[in-house]
């Protein structure tokens, strides 16, 4: 996956356009992240801002939409290709004025561009 990929849904993720993803559980690897806030998608940087609740000290994060692996609109829920110690570990979010910062969004992107293949669970 190249960097700029990252900001994409990848081809194989079934999506709806205009879905509002807004309270879709997500789901890592290795378990629950936390729920979409809001999504975001500033100068086609599209991401998720997954409010983890007390899980991370009632943060949120930072998820590009490249990381899905499916979406399962029934079950209103995303699952995403990597673990909830990456998601974890992954620049920290704190404002929404980051999502317009070409610093931090670069190291987002190179990130979870570095992260090991991984399979995810089904959505």
């Amino acid at each position: 996956m190249t960097i700029d990929r990252i900001w994409s849904y990848p081809p194989q993720v079934a999506r709806t356009e205009g879905e509002d993803l807004t309270g879709f559980t997500v789901v890592a690897t290795d378990g629950t992240v936390g729920h979409v806030d809001r999504e975001g998608g500033h100068s086609g940087m599209r991401h998720l801002v997954v409010d983890t609740g007390v899980w991370v000290f009632g943060r949120s994060v930072l998820v590009p939409v490249g990381m899905v692996a499916g979406i399962d609109s029934a079950e209103r829920r995303i699952s995403v290709a990597c673990s909830r110690g990456q998601i974890k570990a992954a620049p920290p979010f704190r404002t929404d004025s980051e999502t317009r910062d070409p610093d931090y969004l670069t190291r987002v992107a190179a990130y979870y561009h570095g992260l090991p293949p991984r399979e995810a669970t089904s959505a």
